[in-house]
């Protein structure tokens, strides 16, 4: 299984518009963060978790040729918006994409992309299976997804465990039992947005005893805001076995 990093960063990315902080205007290219996304090559298949606003971007940054799905975390529009760019692979592929959300995603889906679901349709619009999704593991292919329940300040959101790797953003919370869905994976991604409290992610220091706690052997940090300071500086306060993601980066996991 591949993983890419498609963006890193936080619902305002990196540089943040007008700000001249020392992160925002750092020459180090791991210190640029789209919104967050990954994309899974595993058995054949091509998966997009979450299209934010800068996935049209991404798609041609990372070269991508193929999507067979998208799977949504929550309906953020930090996690939704790029949607509408499926359609250059529906005229590839000649097909429509599987998509996986929830009933509120689906729903927020809906309202933002309404001319997608009416019933005399505009030519040319993304053409979608929609496939709604709970707490249950599910299959794309045959590649079994496991929902992991986290909450977003009270916004309940998925992160997904895919055999021996584990995708979660935008948590502040996670229950017990959730948990244990999560140990004895090798490969975690977690968020972790800043040093500051803050209400609806992890910080930094949260992100680190939550990895900790977990015990994979590697964790991953993504969804990081201009805030949590430099790449290189931030990489040398992390414990052994847990790293900054960037953009762009590729993890290669064995099942």
């Amino acid at each position: 299984m591949i993983i890419t990093f498609l963006g890193t960063g936080t619902s305002q990315g990196v540089p943040v518009i007008a700000c001249n902080c020392e992160v925002c205007t750092s020459a180090d290219e791991r210190d640029n963060r789209l919104r967050t996304s990954i994309l899974l090559e595993d058995k054949g298949k091509v998966i997009a978790i979450d299209s934010g606003p800068d996935f049209r971007y991404q798609m041609l940054r990372a070269k991508v040729q193929r999507l067979d799905a998208i799977v949504f975390t929550h309906e953020h529009k930090d996690h939704i918006a790029g949607l509408d760019d499926i359609r250059a692979f529906n005229y590839r592929q000649q097909g429509p994409i599987d998509v996986y959300a929830d009933i509120r995603v689906e729903a927020a889906l809906k309202r933002e992309f309404y001319y997608i679901f009416e019933e005399h349709k505009y030519p040319g619009i993304p053409q979608l299976n929609l496939h709604n999704i709970g707490s249950e593991p599910f299959n794309i292919g045959n590649i079994n997804f496991i929902p992991i329940e986290v909450l977003h300040y009270k916004l309940p959101v998925l992160g997904f465990r895919v055999n021996n790797f584990t995708y979660i953003t935008d948590a502040k919370t996670v229950s017990d039992s959730e948990k244990e869905k999560i140990k004895g994976t090798k490969i975690l991604v977690i968020n972790a947005l800043q040093k500051q409290s803050h209400i609806s992610h992890f910080t930094f220091d949260e992100a680190i005893s939550f990895a900790q706690e977990i015990g994979a052997e590697k964790t991953y940090f993504t969804h990081i805001s201009h805030r949590l300071g430099k790449h290189q500086d931030i990489a040398k306060e992390l414990p052994h076995g847990i790293e900054l993601a960037y953009d762009g980066l590729k993890l290669h996991i064995q099942d």
